[in-house]
């Protein structure tokens, strides 16, 4: 066992894309491995390149409503294979200088982990890993998150990272960063049990505009399109308790009133999870406002549970409908029927919620799709008086849909992630038209 306590370097990438905006994106995994390495006895440094809150670009940052807000941009040259988007490209994030400033000026690291979000942002990664070889030779890096899960042979090939960590698994990571740094140490949670894991590393951040929370992982449905079941193997749950108690440290600890459930089945079980959490926040008084980015499951939503939802402060929901006509959308997933959307709408409004709080995700892009039944769909959201919300649909390897956009697009998806960026809509074979998709989104205001 090592005298000196290990120092271990966390870095948030940029975004390198068409678009992107901070609708409550944080790297949720990074920072809490950075809460568990904390835990566990090693220092530990955090540098997010997408800091909007970044003193020295504080002059740049606009915070809109709920915590929301633009990422400083500069423009950048577009990848080759992408040519043909008639599109700007733009770097999202702090200056390079600030970032490579902060890589020196942060004690020598023992190792340095760097993740990655969307599989098609790998470029910003590759960036900050070529920075990292730079300025800290000899730092061993590790590179872990969503592209290196679900691109694990691209991440081996062209990161640059002397380890490739895929999947969840934090006493893995742990037992990595051990080995790098010539440490050693019992575990101090227990893998599995989510309700012994330290919460995540929020105050490493400039400031905590919002909190994402996540009341466990996994989700037991297996919808076409979604790679929630391969990047978590199984479904698990913190119990209600341990949820309530850290939106409470956050609330009263820094302040913070907004929170966005990542969970990708928030309200399965209702009853004996999402409830009791919501009790929780109501009995013991916390003014917080919640939001549901991710989804949340229609045909869970009763009347009581749109109740509680209103009642302990949701703000912001969004309902995953993806298309209105049922007629084999079991292609997509089955977890909504005839009906019940139009119920869930009712129950919604019955409980206080109105105009833009609440909006139903509709998807857009996907393989073969019938436009026709995409512009009936938005009709009929906008009838039962919720915001259609298009999401372009993003082709994701090791999902039941794969093998058909690869099928259906104009690119060669399987070579390279960067044709899996929804903003290109990449299963859509020529002639495309992006008046066509402009006219779609004008369609839903």
């Amino acid at each position: 066992m090592r005298k000196d306590t290990p120092h271990i370097l966390l870095i948030n990438p940029w975004i390198d894309d068409f678009a992107a905006y901070d609708f409550w994106a944080k790297p949720l995994g990074l920072l809490s491995i950075a809460g568990i390495l904390r835990h566990q006895g090693y220092q530990v440094a955090y540098i997010d390149c997408l800091d909007r809150f970044h003193p020295e670009m504080i002059d740049s940052a606009r915070t809109g409503r709920f915590g929301k807000g633009p990422y400083a941009k500069r423009r950048i040259d577009k990848p080759k294979k992408l040519h043909d988007v008639p599109r700007n490209f733009s770097r999202y994030g702090i200056a390079e200088e600030l970032t490579r400033r902060a890589v020196k000026n942060t004690p020598r690291p023992d190792a340095v982990l760097v993740t990655s979000l969307m599989t098609y942002w790998y470029p910003g990664a590759l960036a900050v890993i070529k920075i990292i070889r730079e300025v800290l030779p000899k730092a061993p890096v590790v590179l872990g998150g969503i592209y290196a899960t679900l691109c694990r042979e691209h991440a081996v090939k062209h990161a640059g990272a002397d380890e490739v960590i895929s999947g969840e698994g934090e006493a893995g990571i742990v037992e990595a960063v051990d080995r790098l740094s010539g440490s050693s140490g019992r575990l101090r949670f227990t893998a599995g049990d989510l309700d012994t894991y330290p919460y995540p590393a929020f105050d490493l951040q400039h400031a905590i505009a919002y909190v994402p929370i996540l009341t466990g992982r996994g989700c037991p449905f297996r919808c076409a399109y979604c790679a929630s079941g391969f990047l978590n193997r199984r479904f698990v749950r913190r119990s209600p308790e341990h949820v309530v108690e850290e939106i409470s440290y956050w609330h009263e600890k820094y302040g913070v009133r907004d929170f966005a459930f990542y969970d990708d089945a928030l309200l399965i079980d209702a009853d004996s999870h999402i409830m009791p959490i919501l009790e929780g926040v109501v009995t013991r008084e916390i003014g917080v406002r919640f939001h549901t980015p991710n989804a949340l499951h229609i045909r869970a939503l009763s009347r009581d549970v749109a109740r509680m939802l209103f009642h302990s402060g949701f703000k912001t929901i969004r309902l995953g409908l993806e298309t209105a006509f049922f007629e084999g959308r079991n292609t997509v997933h089955d977890k909504v029927g005839p009906d019940e959307f139009e119920k869930a709408a009712c129950n919604l409004k019955e409980a206080g919620f109105t105009g833009e709080a609440v909006g139903a995700y509709l998807l857009f892009g996907l393989p073969g799709q019938d436009l026709v039944e995409l512009e009936a769909s938005i009709k009929m959201v906008k009838a039962c008086g919720v915001r259609p919300v298009l999401a372009q649909y993003s082709p994701i390897p090791h999902t039941a849909l794969w093998d058909a956009a690869v099928a259906a697009s104009r690119y060669d998806l399987a070579s390279d992630p960067i044709f899996h960026n929804n903003s290109i809509f990449p299963c859509q074979k020529e002639p495309f038209s992006w008046e066509k998709a402009s006219c779609f989104k004008q369609l839903t205001r």
